[in-house]
């Protein structure tokens, strides 16, 4: 049985890990406007819906809150504590796991509460699909959910209008933290493997989330067009962590591909946000001097700023750990 580290590799929505011995990112006047600059990222021309209101956000974070506390009932449904002992966590483990449903679910009444005392109806759950077979991969999809959670709540607060919404907001976005932490702990991974997180623009995150929703019912719509998906063929996912040395060529194909000329690798602290490196050939290299979470696009330009557009973004993200 292989442990919860060798499994927390490649799964669905492309978890990498990258090695090397990346410079620590200094926060200068350029890196704090790679997140001030978050909003101009998003444009609503590109996929996003016109006018994009505070109500909007909350209702995107409740379709992603939704979505984890279905994950977190669905597996525990699945798989019995043996099944996660067996993968090397202690039974105190097991019960803080356990317990991340519940505050997910409390997420998600505090959200519809909001949304509701706003005078708007709250968007219902989808049905989704998950595709874990096993306690492993269930926990391995978690972290990277957990992740994705945490680059969602950074990515929408700059377009947060109103102060006591981007308060609930981050009071729930360290409790988001918080689970990620644990759950890399549980693992045995680094427990902070950057000193930032890394935001995450609405498109990019509903493109991840899109994955895993099958339906959704009427009025649960959130006019979000996902792009269009990004994969890797070499270097090839393996059964355990896949490490890929920075410098490595990634072979990445995409069916939008068409008028790419840069890899765009998003990654908290870094000036501008991005890091850019051709696409050529249908490869591109791992640029030095990334560290923690990174975010792989396929774009149309590669511009001095270091800050990725939607209207520049072709398709992605895979999502990529970087150690």
């Amino acid at each position: 049985m292989p442990s919860l580290k060798q499994i927390l590799g490649a799964v669905a929505v492309g978890l990498t890990v990258v090695s090397g011995a990346p410079a620590q990112p200094k926060l200068s006047t350029r890196a704090l406007n790679a997140y001030n600059g978050v909003q101009a990222r998003q444009n609503p021309a590109t996929g996003l819906p016109d006018g994009l209101t505070d109500i909007d956000i909350l209702q995107f974070a409740l379709t992603l809150e939704f979505l984890e506390t279905e994950f977190y009932r669905a597996g525990f449904a699945m798989f019995p504590d043996s099944d996660f002992a067996a993968l090397g966590l202690q039974p105190a483990d097991i019960t803080n796991l356990k317990s991340i449903q519940g505050t997910e679910a409390t997420h998600v009444t505090t959200l519809m509460s909001a949304v509701a005392g706003a005078g708007t109806q709250p968007v219902a759950p989808c049905q989704y699909k998950f595709g874990f077979t096993n306690a492993a991969g269930m926990v391995a999809t978690a972290s990277i959910l957990e992740n994705v959670g945490v680059s969602a709540y950074l990515g929408a607060a700059p377009l947060v209008k109103a102060p006591s919404i981007l308060g609930v907001a981050a009071s729930i976005v360290t409790v988001e933290s918080r689970h990620q932490t644990f759950i890399r702990v549980a693992s045995k991974a680094a427990a902070i493997p950057s000193a930032f997180d890394t935001p995450l623009g609405i498109r990019n995150v509903f493109t991840l989330a899109a994955g895993f929703i099958q339906s959704c019912p009427a009025g649960s719509n959130l006019a979000i067009t996902p792009f269009p998906a990004l994969t890797m063929s070499s270097p090839a996912a393996g059964n355990g962590t896949m490490t890929v040395a920075a410098g490595q060529n990634l072979a990445l194909a995409s069916t939008a591909s068409t008028g790419a000329t840069s890899c765009a690798f998003s990654n908290g602290g870094l000036p501008g946000g991005t890091a850019f490196t051709p696409f050529t050939n249908g490869a591109c290299t791992v640029p030095q001097g990334l560290a923690g979470l990174t975010y792989v696009n396929l774009a149309n330009a590669s511009p001095a700023t270091g800050i990725l557009t939607d209207s520049i973004t072709l398709a992605g993200p895979m999502l990529m750990q970087v150690s």
